[in-house]
């Protein structure tokens, strides 16, 4: 099957690439592994979040800030070409501190980010335990709660949902999606690309690679270089309940539909995304001490779900050397930077015009951190 662009990944960063190219008029088909793969966006707690990114790393900061802004019109875009509402608002979101030191470590990571940003404009201050219970006048806070960050550059949104209107909205546009596609491999043919999987071949001219933690593998396949490796989030669920959190936290998120979500663990544990009883437990007891009323919910579902992060847990972007027209993309913050990703990459993959808040993020930063 012939096209302009494969797109090999239908996670978050490959659904979000492939809309935006078809929206730009190209012919796509991503290439999805299916339920078998170990998809992130099973864990996504769905933030759109800022005022904890790119300390020490500005552009990261800048691109998060401007996809996080794009954000309003982007969802709007995809409820009015799919009618899939994504729930996004943005009235704000808050990391809790649960003692004086977390308090402490905050209030220097505000101050230092906001020195960093200078000009750019970083939103975000602490408020103490008193601003805090003013937010959620539904939900007593625990003992332990010393106070919080806020920061009204912060939102939330559905991220099943998201994945779904992306898709819808790439196939209504013209583009194609492939589920079942494992690749196998990848060649360079003349001009373009063929793409092998377990069921047929794929050609096209450019091709994109956007497959989460298959994306190592298969980029070196177009020359590139690409680390990436797993850390396992565990969350749970609880049943629906009355509105208790206007505002998301890291953390903790109420959804539109009501049920609240819990998480996240950070383990490295390599390949292995079942859940434990020591991971339910912090999970549970972090959310308890923030917000007692939370022991009083059924917990309906607890699961766990692998992130993809790089060396340094930024994002990856490049078009391969030796490979030209091949690229790679892949990020931890696939919610988050899916406005950017879907109005960035057409005119980079399409007419070669690179997004020069992307030079940041070329892997072989690591080749110089390594010889440093």
């Amino acid at each position: 099957m012939k096209s302009d662009v494969i797109v090999v990944g239908g996670g978050m960063v490959g659904a979000a690439i492939g809309y935006g190219l078809a929206s730009a008029g190209a012919a796509v088909n991503v290439l999805d592994e299916g339920d078998t793969a170990f998809r992130a966006a099973r864990g996504n707690f769905g933030l759109t979040w800022v005022q904890s990114k790119g300390l020490g790393v500005h552009p990261y900061f800048r691109l998060s800030l401007e996809s996080v802004d794009a954000w309003g019109a982007f969802a709007d875009e995809l409820r009015d070409k799919t009618g899939v509402d994504v729930a996004f608002h943005r009235a704000g979101g808050l990391i809790l501190c649960l003692s004086e030191a977390e308090a402490i470590e905050r209030l220097d990571f505000i101050a230092r980010l906001d020195r960093q940003a200078a000009d750019d404009g970083y939103d975000c201050r602490f408020i103490d335990r008193t601003e805090v219970q003013d937010l959620f006048p539904k939900a007593r806070l625990g003992s332990q709660v010393t106070g919080a960050s806020f920061s009204p550059m912060d939102g939330h949104a559905n991220p099943l949902f998201l994945l779904r209107a992306m898709v819808s909205g790439m196939c209504k546009a013209g583009g194609a999606f492939h589920p079942g596609q494992s690749v196998e491999r990848i060649t360079h043919a003349g001009s373009g690309y063929v793409v092998t999987t377990a069921s047929g071949t794929f050609h096209a001219e450019k091709l994109v690679i956007a497959a989460g933690l298959g994306t190592q593998r298969l980029a070196a396949m177009v020359g590139i270089d690409a680390p990436v490796r797993p850390q396992r989030g565990q969350l749970i669920a609880t049943e629906r309940t009355r509105e208790l959190f206007r505002y998301p936290m890291s953390g903790v998120r109420q959804t539109d539909e009501g049920s609240v979500l819990i998480g996240f663990t950070q383990e490295d544990v390599g390949l292995n995304n079942d859940t434990t009883a020591a991971g339910m437990r912090y999970v549970a007891r972090r959310a308890i001490t923030a917000f007692p009323v939370l022991a009083e919910l059924r917990f309906v579902r607890a699961w766990a779900a692998l992130r993809v992060l790089t060396p340094d847990h930024l994002p990856i972007y490049a078009e391969s050397k030796t490979h030209p027209g091949a690229f790679v993309a892949t990020c931890h913050s696939g919610v988050t930077l899916a406005a950017a990703h879907a109005r960035l990459f057409p005119g980079w993959v399409l007419e070669g015009h690179f997004p020069e808040r992307f030079q940041t993020f070329h892997p072989e930063r690591f080749n110089a951190q390594a010889t440093a």
